[in-house]
């Protein structure tokens, strides 16, 4: 009597660990979307590839991804996967960037932060390998702010220099203390932001990349100009073919 109820209460343990763990793997699955499906071809093989940008949302009813990623089941029959950064609404862009007549895919995924910045990544399938080709890193920019309500930044890439008049800020400057009568009250570097836009578009008659980084001055609100990079992507390598700065509310010399 007692081996059948020790075997009744066995048999009933593990049916019921089986269910739990059933619900757990369906609620699991549940929580893996996909965001996006493509049929492109991405290894040059002159066949559809099916791409998927899938994610898991932090929780039920939030538009933040914690989790992304990229996955292709590709002509040949096999999966290939790539983890990425979490963020809102992942976008998958098809364009051969590294020119070797094979679309790239290029996804950028808004990281919803103040400084309205987003995480960017450029990957290939050629000949059925998963590869990260990467993009341009932000420019390096040196930046001060000087006495007489001035502001000067340096950008390291080419070695230009631009001076920024900000005389029409003196009085929220003064109010912040960050002058004090026109003079510096500390030695203070201005907020140079990574990239906030990094966009395909022509440059020199191929497809490249335009960036476009943000300068602030006493706040992250506080815009003083943007800077614009154009790349190219020439020798296994991005290279930087001009620079731009506009300045806002604020004269340049």
């Amino acid at each position: 009597m007692k081996k059948e109820l020790l075997f009744a209460f066995a048999a009933f343990f593990f049916m019921s660990l089986s269910a739990i763990t059933g619900v757990y793997a369906g609620e699991q699955e549940q929580k893996t979307v996909t965001i996006s499906k493509d049929k492109v071809d991405v290894t040059g093989e002159n066949k559809a590839d099916n791409v998927y940008i899938k994610g898991v949302y932090y929780e039920e009813g939030a538009s933040f991804l914690k989790e992304i990623s990229l996955e292709i089941k590709a002509s040949d029959g096999n999966v290939y996967k790539c983890e990425l950064a979490g963020g809102y609404e992942p976008q998958i862009q098809f364009e051969d960037l590294n020119h070797d007549s094979i679309k790239d895919m290029y996804i950028s995924i808004p990281t919803g932060g103040s400084g309205g910045l987003s995480n960017f990544y450029l990957y290939t399938l050629k000949d059925f390998k998963l590869t990260d080709l990467t993009v341009p890193d932000p420019l390096v920019i040196n930046s001060q702010f000087e006495n007489g309500y001035k502001a000067n930044i340096s950008i390291q890439d080419t070695k230009q220099s631009y001076t920024f008049d900000l005389r029409d800020r003196s009085e929220e400057y003064e109010r912040l203390g960050l002058y004090v009568n026109g003079k510096l009250s500390e030695p203070s570097e201005l907020m140079v932001n990574p990239y906030s836009t990094l966009k395909i578009i022509p440059v020199e008659g191929q497809k490249g990349l335009m960036g476009v980084q943000r300068i602030s001055g006493a706040y992250n609100a506080d815009t003083i100009a943007f800077v614009e990079s154009f790349w190219l992507y020439e020798d296994g390598k991005w290279v930087l073919k001009d620079t731009k700065v506009m300045n806002i509310n604020s004269r340049k010399r």
